[in-house]
């Protein structure tokens, strides 16, 4: 039962962070329908720029950790709104597939530039939240991995807040379901369209720190496993719906730790492409999404 709760421990430590990045995925989808594939690599620049605002802050303290990351997220959020403005806008009624082809391709400027100014070799991250081992009940633990628990449910629940219980939430949600209804009702869909890439940037910058604080190891290639996993864990849980997110991350979290820690381990990461398919075969809508009818 020890080791049951241990792995249990883990595993939500993980899926927290893959629920942030599957969370980003969501608002985008949610409102212009197509992949940030990009989003990864924003996750990547969220870890190195932690890197960079750690000696700026006091060390090793939970006020340090936290400017981190809210510095980490600002710096993300620009970047979202510079890829938004630059890259997508002016493909924003090209067909889907030349959107699909940019992404993939900012996606890849991202690493190259990532290399460029950073160094293709892994650097080490500093503790920039108090590490300490805690034991409870016969377990043993992280301090860290309750931080990134405690952080990501904060940022899911401020998420949750914004969507559903501010103007701009709403203005959200009437682009999501019908944008050029939503202009002609006064709602400016560039800004709308804008504040969803900066949000959901902002929550890859802070699952960047938190990744690697758990995992203190940060390159420029660092994003592409675990943005792929964040993105399946969306469809597993329903892209486009926020709760979805949250609950496919933490699930595939969940799996992804137990199988680790069996005999299967050498499968871990294929465990979530059996997964996908999986879903994709008999729920394609996922947990909680609903199915869409298309009108052609």
């Amino acid at each position: 039962m020890t080791e049951f709760l241990q792995q249990l421990v883990n595993g939500l430590s993980l899926g927290a962070i893959y629920a942030l990045l599957a969370l980003g995925y969501t608002m985008v989808y949610g409102v212009l329908r197509f992949i940030n594939f990009a989003h990864s690599d924003v996750f990547m620049v969220g870890a190195f720029a932690g890197l960079y605002l750690a000696p700026l802050v006091p060390a090793d303290t939970i006020l340090g950790g936290v400017l981190v990351v809210l510095g980490a997220m600002l710096i993300c959020a620009v970047l979202g709104a510079l890829i938004e403005r630059f890259a997508y806008r002016p493909l924003r009624n090209a067909p889907t597939l030349n959107v699909l082809i940019t992404a993939i391709g900012v996606s890849c400027l991202l690493q190259a530039l990532g290399q460029l100014v950073f160094g293709a070799a892994p650097r080490a991250f500093p503790a920039v939240f108090p590490a300490r081992a805690l034991s409870a009940g016969g377990l043993d633990f992280s301090s860290n991995q309750v931080v990134v628990l405690l952080v990501a449910l904060v940022l899911a629940v401020a998420l949750r807040f914004i969507v559903f219980r501010t103007k701009m939430g709403a203005a959200l949600r009437a682009v999501s379901q019908n944008p050029r209804a939503a202009r002609l009702m006064g709602i400016n869909n560039d800004v709308v369209i804008r504040f969803a890439f900066v949000i959901g940037s902002a929550l890859a910058g802070a699952g960047g720190v938190l990744y690697a604080t758990n995992y203190p190891s940060i390159d420029p290639f660092m994003g592409v496993l675990p943005g792929l996993k964040a993105f399946i864990a969306a469809i597993l849980g329903g892209i486009g719906s926020i709760p979805g997110a949250a609950l496919g991350g933490l699930l595939l979290g969940l799996v992804e730790t137990f199988v680790g820690g069996s005999e299967y381990s050498t499968y871990k990461d294929a465990i979530a492409f059996a997964l996908l398919i999986l879903f994709l075969l008999f729920r394609p809508a996922g947990l909680l999404g609903k199915p869409r009818v298309e009108k052609v």
